[in-house]
């Protein structure tokens, strides 16, 4: 049985995740030295904390649990400021985006950890070409079935969610031809995409365990879903965004995917469509490609629609379901190059 923690924080309590990447002030290329930054923040009083990542270039900002999704983007807002003055004091800069433009995965330098050496071993090249950033939200469930319900909700939803948060459109100094080159990055893991549909935690735990049992993965933290249950924290934690630039896009999604969650348990859980998973990877694919210009599967009905309609669904006023970030990054680049390119997003990241 897998420790759980469910229901012990308030239902719909929210923690955010955010991966930034720490570059060298002068030429704006990858700095393998996030570890110097999370040295020097112990001992700050945070609202949460810093944390290495996979790649020695990365800085995880997790927030502590949080009442509500307003309450989380001030504590990112600290966060990012604290990790800025760091980074400054030396010689560095902090950068939000789903993958560095000009940046070779391959090369870049692994973290020191053991936990990052053994998956590396593992997962070899797949490992090495995970150098691109995410957003993770951790909604808190009242219990174990309830985070299945809520699972099952909102994962039609994510293509969309994706679509929005497209941030990732260049790879090692080119345009890839992906809005998100981020989620086709992801997919080339073990267990990516959408977990198999299970008809219950249960039936989910039982499958996580038997992976443990005859040693393929060690816990359900080594199946990189874009959607999962963290049974030790309590949560259903989605994986789906690219990492947004502007604090303001984390802040929208963030309360988007937490209105998803809410609204997902406010309804009866979707019956068994054994077609359901095919139609998840087809909008997941295309949200990827064509960013808010891609035409879905409608979640809840049979006909397609636009990302940028169901977005505005999902949005309202809040964001622009127009265009995305990855949108940004390609007008930048076409029009100044690749360097304009690091540099707005660095300008942008503290904007």
């Amino acid at each position: 049985m897998i420790e759980q923690h469910f229901g012990e924080s308030t239902p719909f309590s929210i923690g955010v995740e955010e991966e930034l990447m720490v570059l060298d002030a002068e030429t704006l290329r990858l700095a393998p030295r996030a570890a110097e930054l999370i040295a020097a923040s112990r001992g700050s009083v945070l609202p949460g904390t810093l944390k290495a990542e996979l790649f020695a270039s990365a800085l995880e900002l997790n927030t502590e649990i949080c009442a509500s999704p307003a309450e989380a983007e001030e504590a990112l807002r600290e966060l990012r400021a604290a990790a800025n003055r760091l980074a400054e004091e030396r010689g560095l800069r902090l950068a939000a985006a789903g993958s560095h433009p000009t940046s070779r995965p391959e090369d870049e330098v692994i973290a020191d950890e053991s936990r990052y050496a053994e998956f590396v071993a593992y997962a070899g090249v797949s490992a090495r070409r995970q150098g691109v950033s995410g957003l993770h939200v951790h909604v808190g469930m009242p219990s174990a079935e309830a985070c299945f319900h809520a699972l099952e909700g909102v994962l039609p939803w994510l293509p969309v969610v994706l679509a929005l948060s497209a941030n990732s459109p260049y790879l090692r100094g080119e345009e890839t031809g992906m809005q998100s080159n981020r989620a086709e990055v992801l997919a080339q893991l073990p267990r990516s995409g959408a977990p198999p549909a299970f008809a219950s935690y249960e039936e989910w735990e039982a499958f996580v365990d038997y992976f443990a049992r005859l040693g393929i993965g060690a816990d359900y933290t080594r199946f990189w879903w874009d959607i999962r249950p963290h049974p030790n924290f309590g949560t259903l934690e989605i994986r789906m965004p690219d990492q947004p630039t502007s604090l303001a896009v984390t802040a929208a999604i963030t309360a988007i995917l937490h209105e998803l969650c809410r609204a997902a348990l406010d309804r009866p859980r979707p019956d068994h469509d054994p077609a359901a998973r095919g139609f998840y990877q087809q909008n997941r694919w295309a949200a990827a490609r064509f960013g808010l210009n891609a035409e879905l599967f409608h979640p809840e009905g049979e006909r397609t629609a636009r990302a940028s309609e169901l977005a505005a669904e999902l949005a309202g006023d809040r964001l622009d379901t127009t265009r995305t970030e990855a949108d940004r990054q390609l007008e930048v680049g076409r029009a100044n190059g690749l360097e304009a390119v690091c540099a707005d997003l660095v300008e942008r990241t503290l904007g």
